[in-house]
């Protein structure tokens, strides 16, 4: 059986909910099942947000999970937040663009990606959260790269289709960036 879940925090703004939603639309491109589960503060932008994804192969009993196999914080708030709850065995992915402070956890794999950086060198700021989808995709395996480069055609507006390109490329470039 393969499961997998994750949680993806930072503040509003960041992409947060629209990268959980295209893991989930992936996943169901895959014929996985799947569950995402969104939350954020009543500002919206610029306040925190976060989601919950799983993608399994059964049934999935519940959306909520406390403790995530993996975490990726877009901002230092959020993996103050939310470090401490990932399991032995997991992994944490941090914007190293934004987080200045090491996390350290015992049978925990850490990745720092520049996400910040890299999206402003491929020319647009937006597009950290693809850049750390990528890298989570290498880092867990958890759906294929093309699944989730096809999804965003499903997932990003009509009124933005004109980003997918470059979209597809940050996935890319983060996917490239780990190494497992």
């Amino acid at each position: 059986m393969s499961y997998k879940d994750v949680i993806i925090a930072g503040f509003g703004g960041q992409g947060i909910l629209l990268g959980g939603k295209l893991l989930a639309w992936a996943g169901m491109l895959e014929g996985r099942r799947v569950t995402w589960f969104p939350s954020y503060g009543a500002e919206i932008r610029g306040g925190t947000a976060n989601c919950t994804v799983v993608i399994s192969d059964e049934e999935i009993g519940s959306p909520v999970v406390d403790m995530p196999e993996t975490l990726i914080a877009l901002n230092q708030a959020s993996a103050d937040r939310f470090s401490g709850r990932v399991v032995r065995g997991g992994c944490i992915l941090l914007n190293s663009s934004l987080i200045k402070k090491d996390v350290k956890r015992p049978g925990v794999k850490v990745y720092k990606v520049p996400a910040n950086d890299i999206a402003e060198k491929l020319g647009d700021l937006r597009i950290a959260n693809m850049v750390m989808l990528g890298a989570y995709l290498k880092a867990s395996g958890a759906l294929d790269l093309s699944s989730v480069c096809k999804a965003l055609e499903d997932v990003i507006s009509a009124r933005h289709r004109s980003a997918i390109p470059l979209n597809k490329a940050a996935l890319e470039r983060g996917y490239s960036l780990v190494s497992i």
